[in-house]
Parts: structure tokens; sequence; C-alpha cells
């Protein structure tokens, strides 16, 4: 009897062992942890910012599991923006440069959006196939040239960048705006765009084109040309792309952009935001582990991005000071 009843209770323990690490939400439940379910605003299929939200959601759900964050595919950053102010989206990533139009008022009133994180940092840059002629970016003028989907703030990125050195996308390029930014790669590879235009550590389009082709050339401005758009831009920041970063990749790549942002909508009660912060802080070697520009998503990055500390969620000033990595 002793031991049917042990064999009987043995079984139970692995049954629900085995339910509570199949299901996070149950395991959640019997820890007596508060279920939460939040939206993220993403982007389109093939780019980087899905496969981001991806990687967060999955490094997030591994250390709290009550806490659901619900991916949205969205245009981008320039979508994700209003979804935020409306409410529509708890959460929405959102790239440097429309991050900064919209904190700053440019061109509009100021958005009450508010920082969660800091995601990681975009060098902006163009890719061409090996056998490609060009060398310069002024070697693209008068081309097909991909700058992705239209609601993606890279292709903002690559307005402010091309401005610092007097050039314009629509009337010095044939600009070639995408559905989906996934479709870029293929249109490299097949000669239809002689580059294709992204951003950062890791970005799927880039690594899309290299390995295709068995080897890609990155296209930068040259130091006369960082130098002349930093004058223009100086919210715009030096930023290296590691060697080694995409195959046959061998030097590092110096150029410039911004830090990307996981943001907040007006409203978003303190509570969860200072949950989300929390799980980030916690989750920071799971999203490093499962994407390399995850590597940059850290507390003290977040910090150290945030132009002010009054940009950033009050929620998350609050976790961040508990933290010790905010001051008074």
């Amino acid at each position: 009897m002793k031991r049917r009843a042990f064999l009987r209770a043995a079984a139970l323990a692995a049954a629900v062992g085995l339910l509570h690490s199949i299901d996070p939400i149950a395991r959640a439940v019997a820890q007596g942890v508060e279920l939460m379910t939040l939206t993220l605003g993403t982007a389109t299929p093939g780019g980087g910012f899905p496969v981001y939200g991806d990687a967060v959601i999955a490094a997030v759900r591994d250390v709290d599991p009550g806490l659901t964050i619900e991916p949205r595919t969205t245009k981008g950053s320039t979508e994700n923006v209003p979804l935020l102010e409306k409410g529509e989206v708890d959460l929405g990533l959102v790239q440097g440069e429309v991050a900064y139009e919209a904190l700053q008022g440019v061109g509009r009133a100021p958005s009450p959006i508010r920082i969660v994180a800091a995601m990681y940092s975009t060098p902006g840059m163009f890719v061409v196939r090996a056998d490609s002629p060009a060398r310069a970016i002024e070697d693209l003028r008068g081309k097909p040239v991909a700058f992705g989907a239209r609601g993606s703030g890279l292709v903002l990125l690559a307005r402010y960048i091309l401005d610092g050195l007097g050039l314009d996308m629509d009337r010095d390029f044939q600009a070639v705006y995408l559905e989906r930014a996934g479709d870029g790669p293929a249109m490299v590879h097949d000669g239809r765009v002689a580059a294709l235009w992204g951003g950062g550590v890791g970005w799927p389009g880039f690594s899309a084109v290299a390995k295709s082709s068995g080897r890609a050339r990155f296209i930068v401005p040259d130091a006369d040309g960082l130098r002349r758009i930093q004058a223009r831009h100086a919210f715009l920041k030096p930023l290296t792309v590691p060697a080694g970063s995409y195959p046959g990749q061998d030097a590092p790549i110096a150029s410039l952009g911004s830090w990307s942002f996981i943001m907040a909508r007006p409203g978003l009660p303190d509570d969860a935001a200072y949950r989300v912060a929390r799980a980030l802080h916690r989750a920071e070697a799971g999203i490093a582990q499962r994407l390399p520009q995850g590597r940059e998503t850290t507390a003290a990055n977040t910090v150290a991005a945030t132009p002010r500390a009054d940009l950033l969620h009050p929620g998350v000033q609050r976790y961040l000071r508990e933290a010790r990595l905010l001051g008074d």
C-alpha cells in the first residue's frame, strides 16, 4: 500500500512538473503570480523588429511566466508611435530617429509616450553584392536602392544621413520602398536594386544578403562625410559594427546612428511598466542568447541611452532606482 501511494504521488508530481514546464501560465498560477497581458507593436515581417520582439517575449516568459507580451504586426516605428499615443498597443518598438522626433516634438507637439528600455544601437549602412562596382555612396547615385518599408524608422535614419551629405533619397536615387522588409535581400541578389539600406548588428536583411551572395560589401560615409552629418544632425552618434558581425565582414565599420527603444503608451500603469523593466533586467542573458544585438538590451544601456530621466516611464524610473542604476 505504501508503495502504491508513493508511486501515485510520484506520478502526480511528475505530471504537475511536466504541465508547469510546458505551460508558463500554469506555472505562474501555481506560484501565485499575478497574470498580466500586454501588447507589443513590432513591424513588417522580415525586418529586425519582429525578430527582436520574439526574442524579448521568449526571454521575458522565462523569468516572469505570468507576464504575457503579445506581438502585433505593424508598419513599423512610424505607425507604432500613433498606436501608442492612441492606446491601441501597450508597448511599441520605435527606431531612434522616430523616437527623437516624437519626444522632441519635431514638426509636432512633443509626444507623451515614454521609454521603457533601450533596445540596441543602429549604425546605418548600405549593403551591396560582393561583385558590385559600388564602393562609396556617390557610386549609388541614380541607381535603384531599397530603403526599406515606408513605416520603418530606418527610412528616417537614411533621410538624416543623406541630408547631412547634401543628398535626398527621392531626388538623388531611384528610391524603392518595400511592402515587406524581408523583400529587400532578394532584390539585391537578383539585381533589381543596387543596394539595400539597413542598420545595426545582426540585422536580418544584411545577414540574408551576405549569406545569399557568399560575401557582401558594406558602404558607409567616409570620415569627412561622418563629420559633415554630425555637424548638421548632432543627435546622431558615432557607432561601430564590430568585425565579424556578418559573413565576410573582416573589419569594424564606423557609421552614425541612434538607439532604438521599447516605448510605453500614455497611461500604462506604473506597476505594469515596473514589472516589464524588472523582467527585462532579469532576462538580459536570455535576450542576448537568442539574438546578437540583444546583448545591448541592458538596464545600464537604458540609463545611458535615454537623453533625460523624465523621458523614462515613471514605473521604469522606480525600478531603475531600486536597482541602483538611476540616481535621484
